[in-house]
């Protein structure tokens, strides 16, 4: 733990002067070094959330993004994390879009980002998550379809059926703004088939694996309507909520603002909070809803949880305040459940809902 914690306080104001892309893999480098001296976090009972078939130690996870090529999870799961998800892994490696391709909005807190699924494909997060099988902690992949693909459907099956097996859950991902014509499965007719064709794959493997659908936070009311029926009617596990946003705040100050691509960070907690609440009152409290966008505090984290997530992710946080946020905001959580007087994260979800 002293090794990973090196990684914070000076270490992390020299990686802020870094280029984001170079400061991001030298991070991943780093940490995928010191991925045989972690070891899972000790938690609070209290923070303890039993969902999807699983028991996962807190709600707090590690959004897909951070860990492309599944090369950093259990030094993750070491600096607290209660699950990782690794991804966006496509069947075939792709380098993704032209550099640069990440900016930090320091003003703003938030970072924009047109990466375009950029890793080293299916055979490699294989590889690695099965080197990884029998370890503890809940390690959670997901999948997108390669930019160039014949068949989007098909590259979402194949990466589901080779890599569902090794992972305690699975992500699909149809909401990335950086592929061409990738939100467009979130329309109804798209997501029907989509759904459809994940699911009788899952049926067919030896495991039940739990599988969700990160969606957009940039939908309206039908769009989050259709969604909201198609993921009931498939019987989906649950859905991520929310995606990066196409969207630019008038608030924004940054000189970055006006570059192309996903907004993630703190701008996008209000709207997906808000497609949060919309879609736990369309599924009826139904499916598992996983809360991400612009967390960086317990009270952030409380309420996304408040408004109906079971667990909350995050990723830029941890670019300004490095990875004894995870830490803080789990004791933040504590102290919120002690000033609402409530005895477990479990009797929170949905309060406000």
């Amino acid at each position: 733990m002293k090794l990973l914690l090196s990684l914070s306080g000076p270490a992390q104001l020299l990686l802020q002067r870094l280029d984001p892309e170079r400061a991001h893999a030298l991070t991943v480098r780093t940490l995928s070094l010191l991925h045989n001296f972690s070891a899972p976090h000790e938690d609070d009972p209290r923070l303890l959330i039993e969902t999807l078939g699983l028991k996962f130690p807190n709600p707090l996870g590690l959004a897909a993004g951070f860990d492309k090529n599944v090369e950093t999870t259990q030094a993750m799961l070491a600096f607290g994390f209660g699950f990782v998800e690794s991804g966006t892994v496509t069947p075939k490696p792709q380098a993704g879009n032209p550099r640069p391709r990440i900016f930090r909005l320091r003003e703003d807190r938030a970072v924009i980002n047109r990466l375009g699924f950029n890793n080293e494909g299916l055979d490699a997060a294989r590889r690695r998550l099965l080197a990884l099988q029998g370890l503890p902690g809940i390690r959670g992949i997901n999948i997108g379809a390669n930019k160039d693909a014949a068949d989007r459907v098909a590259d979402y099956v194949t990466g589901l059926r080779e890599l569902a097996p090794l992972a305690a859950y699975v992500t699909v991902n149809i909401s990335s703004p950086n592929t061409p014509g990738l939100r467009g499965l979130q329309n109804r007719a798209e997501l029907d088939q989509l759904l459809g064709a994940v699911m009788a794959a899952r049926g067919a493997l030896a495991r039940r694996v739990p599988l969700l659908v990160k969606i957009a936070p940039d939908l309206d009311e039908q769009a989050c309507a259709d969604i909201a029926s198609l993921a009931l009617a498939h019987r989906i596990d649950g859905l991520i909520v929310s995606n990066t946003t196409i969207a630019r705040p008038e608030t924004l100050r940054s000189p970055h603002r006006g570059e192309t691509g996903g907004l993630s960070g703190r701008p996008l907690f209000s709207p997906s909070t808000e497609i949060l609440r919309t879609m736990r009152r369309l599924t009826k409290g139904q499916l598992v809803l996983i809360g991400v966008g612009g967390v960086s505090s317990g009270e952030d984290a409380w309420t996304k949880i408040r408004a109906g997530a079971s667990l909350v992710q995050l990723y830029t946080a941890l670019v300004y305040e490095g990875p004894t946020l995870v830490t803080r905001i789990k004791r933040e959580l504590l102290a919120c459940m002690k000033r609402d007087n409530i005895k477990t994260i479990q009797d929170a979800i949905g309060l406000d809902a």
